[in-house]
């Protein structure tokens, strides 16, 4: 039985203060608590106590998570704790605020209100809700996290793969950067090494395209948090040299908008590949030009240059991109010179290699993208302005 009284359970009940929950609640719902260990069913809802049929049973300890996978509960993704928590790493200058348990789009909005443009904003779907409004809350969000550890505990476990994969599939059409996300390499908590299944775990994942890849106790508290960032580098870079890679990636289609941007974005990658250049250099403020390039997943690495610290911060989360925070340009004639420069200087290209450069005039106008140019270097470019 839950209730709502204040008072520590014992074995015949658990305290919930949530109304919210209780509220929400109707016969025939599953409550899952410590990540789904311990499984209970609704009986009766009676107005301060909830009676529950124990499917799976076991210990109960204080501080364990709930998960409501059968209904949508009407409480705010963000609780008071948590806007004190946001206040305070925006006002830290974090570069990404990861919002948890989204439901509705309506949770992503607000949190966007609330960080004011001090931040990007991650949205974690980790609830079946959330996947059923998936476009919705992907037009408010600047990126989404396929969080699989309690999508799978709301969901049977066979799920999971499909779903991570629908999820994937909609943020690239929408040119949303994408995180795979927990138990990715779960052994090595406790071992120097992974099972081959969790191998071929974080290698699908890179072959659908997802743009980051990340760990969670594996390197916030395993024992082998080193070992973990490296073998994850490792499957990454094994994957990227695969010969069948870069078709793989090109199984979901990204078509762009009818606009200017979305255009050149296209070719610019079209572009690359036809003229074998060895890189593409990008000119943004916002950051929104190197996101629309990075959606067509180029063959090539994509350079973004940006006098804003936070938009080069915030690059790092994109695919294939390698953000430089430098001046901005004045004229043409500027542009092309500072490209060619970054690209020798940064290890990107070598002479005689051919620069996809994406700009809009004016220059240091947000929105302007209208312009796309191919240069060859010759490795004279850092002369008089040193290495």
């Amino acid at each position: 039985m839950l209730d709502r009284l204040s008072t520590l359970g014992d074995a015949h009940r658990v305290e919930l203060p949530h109304r919210e929950i209780f509220d929400a609640l109707e016969p025939g719902a599953r409550l899952l608590l410590d990540d789904g260990k311990l499984v209970l069913r609704v009986k009766a809802v009676r107005h301060d106590h909830v009676e529950t049929l124990v499917e799976v049973g076991g210990t109960l300890s204080n501080n364990k998570g709930l998960n409501v996978p059968d209904v949508i509960v009407p409480m705010a993704a963000l609780t008071e704790k948590d806007r004190a928590d946001l206040a305070f790493a925006c006002e830290q200058g974090a570069d990404w605020i990861a919002l948890s348990f989204v439901q509705r789009p309506e949770d992503v909005a607000e949190a966007r209100r609330l960080i004011g443009g001090k931040a990007a904003l991650l949205a974690k779907i980790e609830k079946p809700a959330a996947v059923e409004r998936l476009e919705e809350i992907l037009e408010l969000a600047d990126a989404v996290m396929v969080a699989r550890g309690d999508l799978g505990v709301e969901l049977p476990p066979e799920r999971v793969p499909p779903m991570q994969k629908r999820i994937v599939e909609a943020a690239r059409r929408m040119g949303r950067p994408v995180v795979v996300a927990t138990q990715m390499l779960e052994s090595m908590i406790e071992s120097p090494s992974p099972t081959r299944a969790e191998v071929s775990d974080v290698a699908t994942a890179i072959y659908d395209g997802a743009d980051a890849v990340m760990l969670s106790a594996e390197s916030a508290s395993g024992k082998w948090p080193e070992e973990a960032v490296a073998m994850m580098n490792a499957i990454a870079v094994s994957v990227e040299s695969d010969p069948g890679y870069a078709a793989r990636i090109h199984f979901t289609e990204t078509h762009p908008d009818a606009t200017t941007a979305d255009a050149l974005a296209e070719a610019a990658a079209r572009i690359a590949e036809t003229v074998s250049a060895s890189l593409i250099v990008c000119f943004t403020l916002s950051g929104s030009t190197a996101r629309r390039i990075a959606r067509e997943r180029p063959a090539v690495p994509l350079m973004v240059l940006t006098p804003k610290i936070a938009t080069a911060r915030r690059i790092g989360l994109l695919w294939g991109s390698h953000a430089v925070r430098t001046k901005d340009v004045a004229n043409f004639e500027e542009m092309v010179g500072k490209a060619r420069r970054m690209a020798l200087r940064h290890g990107l290209a070598k002479a005689g290699d051919r620069l996809v450069i994406v700009a809009g005039v004016p220059f240091g106008t947000p929105g302007s993208t209208n312009m796309i140019h191919v240069v060859r270097l010759t490795g004279d470019e850092l002369k008089g302005y040193g290495a």
